[in-house]
């Protein structure tokens, strides 16, 4: 399964905008966010569609995104995990500057 091109990524857009505006989770590159200095959140598509790899309890754990349902599901985790601590800027793009 690779990793998810700039197509998969532009359909996931709104969603990522949400993850931008709602955690504290640094995006590095496009749709590969990082909590601290570690690895905590990135996308994959394959023929079976769109597919988020999430860092829970030290291990990425798979889940589908190809619904609204399974984008939500996936935005409460992040939100819950990835939560905004503090201040920070977000530029105009969404990204939450370092």
């Amino acid at each position: 399964m690779k990793h998810a091109g700039a197509r998969a990524l532009d359909s996931l857009e709104p969603l990522l905008i949400l993850i931008r505006s709602r955690t504290d989770l640094v995006e590095r590159r496009r749709g590969v966010f990082y909590r601290g200095g570690t690895a905590f959140l990135h996308f994959h598509e394959d023929p079976a569609g769109l597919f988020a790899d999430m860092k829970v309890d030290g291990t990425f754990r798979r889940s589908p995104v190809n619904t609204a349902a399974q984008q939500s599901a996936l935005l409460r985790r992040a939100v819950r995990l990835g939560r905004r601590v503090g201040g920070g800027r977000v530029n105009q793009e969404g990204r939450r500057s370092v």
